[in-house]
């Protein structure tokens, strides 16, 4: 997520995502109807890709940035000793956790949970910068040659520590995700579907690990069939509030961006990268009426349910507020999707399994 420009044009793409196909909208009306068939069991099993076998075991996964008030990206990163303590608080639920990039604080990360043998696995991501300027980003996404080729060289090196840090740890890492929202229109950090081929080749040639590229829902929905036809499953991003949903609608909406992109391409397992609720807005972007902590609790329960119940893995975003995202405006909703506060203090989502917790 970027900031409130994303909002106005993903309403806007909100209107055309629908009208793309006849079946699309015919699949998303079914999936507002009811319950979506659970996916062909000739499917890959997402237990086996996020677990490391069958089992009946649920797939709980979150999204995890692990940076405390006062620390922020390119700044003073966690201690070992902060990650020990933010992992043994969401294995107390969760199993599977997403991180973005392969530098090293997420090869802290995956050395506090070897170390101390904790229960959970990992989604890797290697952070793609872009590759070409984007005409089409609002906030930026213009570079020159100089910053694009420096920028290719930055990918390339990226995707070999996600390589190298799947290779040192291959009992944690259990997929990789080539890039994040690379592909979307709105994009600050474009790269061309041939590149994202490029990498994912690299990397499936490099390790066993389960392959996946992660984005907003709407480029998937379009198509890059060449590219999915690589990726051992396809991770979609859904944000209801973003698209101006209130919390009345939005697991249905969610379901039919879901929904959409599996009737696109039936073949693959998807899974949700991202998906979740903000608890303060200022107002732009996300009306204040749709931001607060019941909004998020329910969509939190609708969710989980929903998914488990379709076997279908759903990163929530995020484990913990930051507050070192956008700019000064305390009230910005980026700095609001945690299921904790910076504190660590659980919000009303998830206050009945940390109830111990709360002071």
């Amino acid at each position: 997520m970027q900031n409130w420009i994303r909002a106005l044009l993903l309403g806007s793409w909100s209107l055309l995502a629908c009208s793309c196909t006849d079946s699309a909208s015919t699949s998303a009306r079914s999936a507002a109807a009811g319950p979506l068939p659970p996916p062909s069991s000739s499917l890959v099993s997402f237990q086996e890709i996020f677990l490391g076998a069958p089992r009946a075991e649920t797939v709980r996964a979150i999204s995890y940035s692990a940076y405390r008030p006062g620390q922020a990206p390119g700044q003073s990163e966690p201690t070992a000793a902060q990650i020990s303590e933010d992992l043994k608080l969401l294995s107390r639920h969760w199993n599977v956790i997403r991180l973005y990039g392969s530098g090293s604080l997420s090869a802290r990360i995956l050395e506090v949970i070897a170390r101390e043998k904790l229960p959970l696995r990992v989604m890797l991501g290697a952070w793609l910068q872009a590759e070409v300027s984007n005409p089409g980003c609002p906030w930026g996404g213009i570079y020159s040659e100089a910053e694009l080729a420096q920028n290719r060289e930055e990918n390339r090196a990226e995707v070999d520590r996600a390589i190298t840090l799947a290779k040192t740890w291959p009992g944690i890492v259990s997929s990789i995700s080539v890039g994040n929202e690379i592909l979307v229109d709105w994009t600050d950090h474009l790269v061309p579907e041939d590149s994202v081929i490029h990498y994912v080749k690299r990397v499936k040639a490099a390790v066993p690990t389960a392959v996946t590229v992660a984005d907003n829902y709407v480029p998937f929905q379009r198509g890059h069939d060449e590219l999915v036809k690589l990726l051992d499953f396809i991770t979609i991003h859904t944000y209801p509030i973003w698209e101006n949903k209130n919390i009345d609608v939005a697991l249905d909406y969610a379901r039919q961006n879901y929904e959409a992109v599996r009737q696109r391409h039936p073949e693959k397992p998807i899974a949700i990268g991202e998906t979740g609720w903000t608890t303060v807005t200022n107002g732009i972007g996300i009306p204040t009426s749709f931001a607060n902590e019941l909004a998020q609790q329910r969509y939190f329960k609708e969710m989980s349910a929903w998914s488990e119940s379709q076997g279908i893995p759903v990163f929530f975003f995020e484990a913990f507020d930051e507050d070192w995202k956008g700019g000064p405006d305390p009230a910005e909703p980026e700095k609001h999707w945690g299921l904790f506060t910076t504190d660590r203090r659980p919000k009303l989502a998830v206050r009945e399994l940390f109830s111990d917790l709360i002071p």
